[in-house]
């Protein structure tokens, strides 16, 4: 690949996959809606080779001028709260939409959307339904779209164990949503990272749908626990079943910082599990890293 255009090359995700295709001396080109916060978000992580431009994927002529001359697309963007015109169908659905077609009116070799395991088109949840219809209108734009489904990642600054961490710092107890048996197999961001450079340079992904997971699956309860034992803290967990989690959640999405969304709360009302039907990490060559393997050190301040 010569260029490639990264939206959303300035999150959670996004960042790692700038970072694994620039140390492959890839040029990359980060497709942001604010290039200021993201040049200072990418200088901080040593990544100053990367090219910043501005696209809001609901922009047809931004995204238009992003993608122009890229050899691959990448499509890292998701949004958790609905706030102003940011909404689910307008970023995931219409979003997903624009780049793709854009992608392939540009004449780009491939494309490739993240979007999450459980991803469906019929779901009752707003923000599961907008990944699913997504991923349709992707594949319809761009037939050869490559689609990744992580389940739930984790890494420095992630919103998973971060959060559990951050929450057993400040509260006596822990909300536990739900009973605590929604099942998750959170996968390292990093994996993740690599395995969508490894799919850009496989030309036989195209078109593929791959699941990535972890090695271990976890019910809510037991990653709790486990956070807990890795920070050396006790904390009673009581559960808050589904219904009052989205009404906290509706509340906290008025916070610069929500530590719970809508949209997490969605995903927590099934499994987000690998089905093993479909091609993984370890189909990619990619043994998959644990989470009790790499939290301890980002959470005692060490990278891992």
């Amino acid at each position: 690949m010569g260029t490639i255009a990264l939206f959303g090359g300035s999150g959670f995700l996004g960042r790692r996959v700038a970072q694994r295709l620039i140390a492959a001396g890839q040029r990359v080109r980060v497709a942001v809606r604010d290039p200021e916060r993201a040049r200072g978000l990418l200088r901080g992580g040593g990544l100053e080779e990367a090219i910043v431009c501005r696209a809001d994927v609901r922009a047809v002529d931004e995204v238009a001028r992003a993608v122009e001359g890229a050899d691959a697309v990448v499509n890292a963007v998701s949004a958790y709260v609905e706030a102003g015109g940011v909404t689910f169908e307008a970023v995931h659905e219409r979003g997903a939409e624009a780049v793709a077609r854009a992608a392939a009116t540009a004449g780009a070799a491939r494309h490739v959307l993240v979007s999450g395991i459980g991803a469906d088109a019929a779901a009752s949840s707003k923000y599961v339904r907008s990944r699913g219809r997504g991923e349709q209108l992707a594949r319809q734009a761009f037939p050869g779209t490559t689609l990744v489904r992580p389940s739930a990642m984790f890494g420095p600054g992630d919103a998973l164990t971060n959060t559990i961490a951050g929450l057993a710092r400040v509260l006596p107890a822990l909300p536990l949503i739900g009973s605590g048996r929604t099942r998750l197999q959170p996968v390292y961001v990093m994996d993740v990272a690599e395995a969508i450079a490894r799919m850009l340079a496989e030309p036989a992904t195209a078109g593929r749908t791959h699941e990535l997971g972890g090695p271990a699956v976890y019910t809510l309860r037991e990653l709790y626990t486990l956070i807990l034992h890795l920070t050396g803290r006790r904390r009673l967990l009581l559960p808050v079943p589904l219904t009052l989690a989205g009404l906290l959640a509706r509340a906290f999405e008025c916070l610069p910082r929500a530590p719970l969304t809508t949209g997490q709360v969605d995903l927590l009302e099934s499994d987000n599990v690998a089905t093993g039907a479909l091609p993984g990490l370890r189909d990619l060559g990619i043994e998959p890293q644990s989470l009790a393997q790499i939290v301890p050190a980002y959470l005692h301040g060490r990278h891992p």
